[in-house]
């Protein structure tokens, strides 16, 4: 990469649209008084103009500190970096809603700040709430939670982006959460009531990496008959609560133990370039019961939206089945955030004629002290973006 020859420019960007709920369900003004108060920041490269806008959203989290939307910008791009109503919180988070936010700023981007093209790029767990955006834009579907709520995805209107980056991204927040799960756990209001044979950082476990294939085929049928346990509770305190005919409509639970990835302590499964014993958020074990690790807090609705394998509709696979708009992924080799298996996964699935995936080889999942592979990253994504039109410098 050149040296930087823009300097950035931010702008707060606040929208608002009409949304009716059954009941208040993030604290504050985002979502109450009728209305869903949405931010973002919209990052400007000083005196550049384009009709290019590249979109990023996570369904919980801000973009904005990343270094991927920073360096796109210093070389040119216009990038907003969109904020959903959930920002930081995905405690009650509602897949299906975070559509909605994203369609409005889609359609603020095209109709209120004039950009005549919208790339939507997928970082992380953007990259299926991206897939799950475009499926429904291309062929909607949707007009109810899996709780059964009504949501008008349908009839929202969602404006189709013109292009797809799906960028050190896993399919499905779901998929993490049941390969990720700790299949130890034999009472979900106890975690220290374990199995320790199924507990892999329990040094007195007899199985050792690197596991035997008959271990890795045991441990991931416990870690499914958990999260069939966890759901059929889910599914019996909704139905109860709709029973009741009362006010309390919805429960917050906790799920302990949810960070226990074989892959974590042993390299030989799915083998990339990762650091054994490592992981995005740290020490695994650490994360294993700490407060930030994958579903640790849930409501009931959020679980079966965000978590649940068997009702969550934002399954990559199956969404990319339905992306016909140019698309372009990209792997790195040594994520410890993304299973290897997941981005060949996404990109054999994707419709479209015109799909690329590229390798970064050594690339972590945030390129923390890699600038060579950060620049590659860029490189890649803003020539790609020439060759179809949508990059002018």
């Amino acid at each position: 990469m050149t040296k930087a020859p823009y300097q950035l420019t931010f702008r707060w960007l606040h929208l608002q649209y009409a949304e009716n709920s059954q009941f208040v369900e993030t604290y504050g003004f985002a979502g109450n008084q009728g209305n869903v108060n949405l931010e973002g920041i919209l990052i400007l490269p000083e005196g550049c103009p384009s009709d290019t806008l590249c979109v990023f959203m996570h369904p919980a989290s801000t973009l904005q500190l990343l270094p991927v939307p920073r360096a796109l910008v210093a070389q040119g791009m216009h990038v907003l970096c969109a904020a959903s109503r959930y920002a930081k919180n995905d405690t009650a988070l509602i897949m299906e809603k975070v559509l909605l936010d994203l369609g409005a700023y889609i359609r603020h981007a095209k109709e209120e700040l004039g950009y005549r093209h919208v790339v939507l790029v997928g970082w992380s767990g953007g990259g299926s709430l991206t897939l799950m955006y475009q499926s429904q834009a291309q062929n909607p579907t949707i007009t109810e939670t899996p709780a059964g709520d009504p949501v008008d995805v349908k009839g929202a209107g969602l404006i189709p982006a013109d292009a797809l980056v799906f960028q050190a991204a896993h399919i499905s927040r779901a998929r993490l959460l049941r390969d990720n799960i700790d299949p130890s756990v034999l009472d979900e209001f106890d975690p220290d009531k374990r199995d320790p044979e199924l507990d892999i950082y329990d040094p007195s476990n007899p199985n050792k990496a690197p596991y035997s294939a008959d271990f890795i085929a045991d441990y991931r049928r416990a870690q499914r008959r958990r999260i069939d346990k966890i759901r059929a509770q889910v599914m019996e305190t909704l139905l109860d609560l709709k029973s009741r005919g009362t006010g309390e409509l919805e429960r917050p639970f906790l799920t302990h133990r949810t960070f226990a990835d074989p892959r974590f302590v042993d390299p030989s499964l799915d083998p990339n370039d990762r650091r054994p014993n490592w992981s995005y958020i740290g020490d695994p074990e650490t994360a294993n019961s700490g407060p930030v690790a994958l579903g640790r807090f849930s409501t009931l609705r959020s679980w079966l939206s965000q978590w649940s394998i068997e009702d969550s509709k934002a399954d990559g696979v199956d969404n990319a089945a339905h992306i016909t708009v140019p698309f372009l992924a990209i792997e790195n080799s040594a994520d410890d955030a993304v299973p290897t298996y997941h981005t060949p996964a996404i990109h054999a699935a994707t419709a479209s004629k015109d799909k690329t995936h590229h390798l970064i080889k050594g690339g972590t999942h945030y390129y923390a002290g890699q600038p060579d592979h950060l620049t590659e990253a860029v490189e890649t994504q803003l020539g790609w973006l020439r060759e179809r039109g949508l990059f002018q410098r």
